[in-house]
């Protein structure tokens, strides 16, 4: 007699019996003969080790405890994705590692807190025009994210102030340009599955506003089904596949990550660039496309059937 494969969907303590779409892919995982649980990743009580497959799913509090999350990464056998991309993915640094490679990026400046900014320097390390976006280089949806105008004096200071609190708490910033086209076209969030292209979503303009100071806010997506164009599913690919060499422990011979989500500014015509790459804890928004939910239900049994074969080291796969 076959054991039902045991699934560890894994959630946070604020959502602690899972988002909608966990709760759908429950069910879509019992049809199929498997028992899928939804666990709080930092709930001591949980045994990781009885399940055959641990899958992130809703772990929307890692950036406020990113240390303490990745630790925990490290105790967990069968985890998906992956240690390693958990280390990589949880930094916004590596936008860094992807420019360096020369893939389609927003352009991004760093500042570290390291180097003790004065008001001053964050003034020089500002555009002198357009819009732009100050953010944690280490954060999760919209939360510490703002966006400023660049030749209004009022906003600019409000964007050093802004700076100037993230780098005091020790993190590091962003500073981005805000992309016109994002207000013209909006963006678009390509969900590929085991490096296959699976279905896509479009998203609205959010950031509207300077940041309150309120950590925990975040600003509600407009999110709808999209059919996206061969520029689109083109960048995305070439970004799934340059990931695979760019993450340590990884190669172009690692087999395919379990979920990724590409988020991209659309430009017309233009070659779309990377918003945010999505490895850890994306929504994958499975209930906007006819047949998305099963193809996850799908991947994450694939896992399983994997076994503990391809995933014998998992801080290199």
């Amino acid at each position: 007699m076959t054991t039902a494969a045991r699934i560890a969907l894994v959630t946070c303590s604020d959502l602690p019996e899972g988002d909608p779409e966990d709760r759908a892919l429950v069910v879509a995982l019992a049809e199929r003969g498997a028992t899928a649980t939804i666990a709080i990743w930092d709930d001591a009580g949980v045994d990781w080790t009885q399940f055959d497959v641990v899958v992130l799913r809703s772990v929307f509090d890692y950036s406020l405890r990113r240390d303490e999350f990745i630790a925990w990464a490290e105790s967990v056998p069968q985890l998906r994705n992956p240690l390693n991309v958990i280390r990589w993915n949880t930094d916004k640094h590596y936008i860094d590692d992807l420019a360096k490679a020369g893939l389609p990026v927003v352009d991004t400046q760093w500042l570290e807190p390291e180097r003790k900014y004065e008001k001053r320097d964050l003034h020089n390390r500002f555009p002198a025009r357009e819009d732009f976006v100050v953010k944690p280089a280490v954060s999760a949806g919209s939360a510490d994210t703002g966006r400023y105008t660049a030749t209004d004096a009022d906003s600019r200071r409000l964007a050093i102030k802004h700076a100037l609190r993230l780098l005091e708490a020790g993190r590091s910033v962003m500073v981005q340009r805000y992309m016109p086209e994002i207000d013209t076209y909006g963006e678009s969030a390509l969900v590929f599955l085991h490096g296959e292209y699976s279905h896509a979503i479009h998203k609205g303009a959010m950031l509207v506003g300077e940041d309150t100071g309120d950590s925990d806010s975040y600003t509600p997506e407009t999110m709808q089904p999209w059919e996206p164009s061969e520029l689109e599913i083109t960048a995305a690919r070439n970004i799934i596949t340059e990931v695979r060499r760019l993450i340590p422990g990884r190669s172009g011979q690692s087999r395919p990550l379990l979920y990724a989500r590409v988020d991209l500014v659309i430009r017309g015509d233009q070659t779309p660039l990377l918003m945010e790459l999505e490895l850890v804890e994306p929504s994958l928004y499975a209930s906007l496309s006819p047949g998305a939910l099963d193809r996850v239900a799908s991947a994450i049994l694939r896992e399983v059937a994997y076994g503990s074969d391809a995933h014998n080291d998992r801080t290199a796969v």
